[in-house]
């Protein structure tokens, strides 16, 4: 049986998730660093599939060491070996909390990434639109989805909520819903220019968007280095917490006749498409995770990227493409990264960091930003007026959402590299309360 760990309430997206949904304690707030590796390896050109071992020159963005093919990892004594049974072409196991990057495997490889850039999609377009607001459906919303896409079941002519839409991003890696809010976000066009423009502000630059929803395409790739970040960013918005931990909900059907001739719309029930948040017949619910967005193309494989608590530590785990092709590998390796991780946080020297968005380190952050995700939403208890040592992964297009506490000296303290925020993200706990024999 799955045990929990301790949590503060904090209120999940009403009439959508059956079980209880209960916040952790612990901190998204980011890292103490100075300004990040300047070498970034230059953008992709168009490729459908990717080569089969990593190039010898890869971004060092985050350190030197991340740049590197192969593991990266400080083993020393009382530090836990590395699981044997890895086989993803590139993976990254990163403290959350602090940014520190425990060890990676080609973590700068550009690799197609899958419906993992759904997650850049929403860290961009979530706080466009108020979850209240809806949508009716019209033919070119839906005109233009790839062969073989998953689809959450948007039917035209019907109305949706944005938070109907948001679900079915989440939950079924939706691409109809994909492209329903991107459609409505000024079209496809300017959802994957403002993608990209997200991207490059959060030192991502591993990662270019061909398409919001991950659909493969030719030049459409990131990294598991990028993906980690960008999580990282995502879920310092509420709302993004919420639905990528989400795991179970109830969708608008289609709009019936009864037999009385009555207008009848009725919902059906979706299940989250990760694994180790919801399950399967041949692996468990993970310990601790909540969330966040997994993948799978014909030319991307496999790619996952998960967040999970456990003993006060909040870690964050990318893996993309395993070689071996055992159902759920993708997730097993995850856990097995987990796993490693959570022995190895205290005592194993990283081998890198996440860096801070571009805002971080220029003066224009200021307090008081949005964490709500939502279109005009206000701060909230989430906040700590304490500071702490780091800086903060950006939010969505209202910009940075880093306060940066400051006693004096303001440029004397961006000169020095250092950053001091107050933010603190609580992170939903998704550990089931189901009994196992």
């Amino acid at each position: 049986m799955a045990t929990a760990c301790t949590f503060s309430v904090v209120p999940a997206p009403k009439k959508t998730v059956r079980r209880s949904l209960l916040v952790t304690s612990a901190v998204l707030s980011s890292l103490a660093l100075t300004a990040p590796v300047s070498y970034a390896a230059p953008k992709p050109s168009p490729s459908t599939s990717p080569s089969a071992t990593p190039p010898a020159n890869m971004s060092t963005v985050g350190g030197d060491r991340l740049g590197q093919p192969g593991t990266q990892v400080n083993l020393a004594s009382g530090v836990p070996v590395l699981p044997k049974d890895l086989t993803a072409r590139s993976w990254v196991v990163a403290d959350a909390e602090s940014g520190d990057v425990l060890a990676a495997h080609n973590a700068h490889w550009r690799l197609p990434p899958a419906s993992t850039m759904k997650m850049l999609f929403a860290d961009t377009v979530l706080p466009k639109f108020p979850k209240t607001m809806e949508h009716k459906v019209v033919p070119s919303d839906l005109a233009d989805i790839g062969s073989g896409s998953s689809m959450v079941g948007i039917k035209e002519g019907e109305t949706y909520s944005v938070h109907d839409l948001w679900l079915g991003v989440f939950l079924r890696s939706g691409n109809d819903a994909v492209h329903v809010l991107s459609k409505m976000n000024k079209g496809i066009k300017n959802t994957v220019k403002e993608m990209n423009e997200h991207a490059e502000e959060l030192q991502a630059l591993d990662t270019h968007a061909v398409s919001p929803d991950g659909y493969d395409a030719p030049g459409q790739v990131s990294s598991a280095y990028d993906l980690t970040l960008i999580a990282r960013s995502g879920l310092q918005k509420k709302d993004f917490r919420e639905y990528c931990s989400t795991v179970t909900a109830k969708f608008p059907g289609e709009t019936k006749k009864s037999k009385k001739g009555k207008s009848v719309r009725e919902s059906f029930e979706i299940q989250n498409t990760n694994r180790l948040l919801s399950g399967d017949s041949d692996i468990s619910v993970y310990q601790g995770i909540a969330g966040v967005k997994n993948g799978n193309t014909t030319n991307a494989g496999a790619t996952f990227t998960g967040v999970a608590e456990r003993g006060g530590k909040v870690l964050l785990v990318t893996v993309m493409n395993p070689e071996k092709s055992e159902h759920n590998e993708v997730y097993k390796e995850t856990a097995r990264l987990f796993d490693w991780g959570f022995q190895a946080a205290g005592k194993v020297q990283p081998v890198g960091e996440l860096v801070p968005p571009k805002s971080a380190t220029q003066a224009g952050a200021q307090p008081g930003a949005n964490d709500s995700g939502e279109a005009g939403g206000a701060g909230n208890a989430e906040e700590s007026s304490k500071p702490a040592v780091g800086a903060s992964a950006a939010g969505g297009s209202s910009g940075i959402g880093v306060a940066l506490g400051i006693t004096g000296g303001l440029l004397v303290l961006l000169a020095a590299g250092a950053f001091l925020i107050n933010r603190r993200w609580p992170l939903p706990d998704l550990v089931r309360r189901r009994s196992r024999p």
